[in-house]
């Protein structure tokens, strides 16, 4: 089980987008794209076949997860998590500052 996951709320903690929100969109190994972060500007060929456009186009781009934490609503800060298992025998992820559960 990981500690973040696709769907997940999750505040920058260092870089250029330091102290902004965002959804994580894709993991990829210890990278995650998040949405409306990191964006580059990137110079791109056009594919007349495929009918893709060339020129200059904004995209965001992968950041490592450890520069990344989950956002806790109740705190409105990055939180850590870790495990726990409930008595039903389920495995949920939690808060380490307030005890709650996150919602996934």
């Amino acid at each position: 089980m990981q500690k973040i996951k696709q769907g997940d709320d999750v505040i920058v903690r260092i870089g250029k987008d330091k102290g902004k929100l965002g959804k994580v969109l894709k993991i990829k190994e210890n990278k995650v794209l998040v949405e409306g972060i990191n964006k580059v500007r990137k110079h791109q060929k056009g594919n007349p076949n495929a009918g893709v456009e060339g020129g200059i186009i904004e995209k965001e781009m992968l950041i490592d997860i450890s520069n990344i934490g989950i956002y806790n609503p109740k705190t409105k800060k990055a939180d850590r998590v870790g495990f726990k298992i409930l008595d039903d025998g389920k495995k949920v992820r939690y808060f380490k500052s307030t005890k709650d559960i996150v919602s996934s």
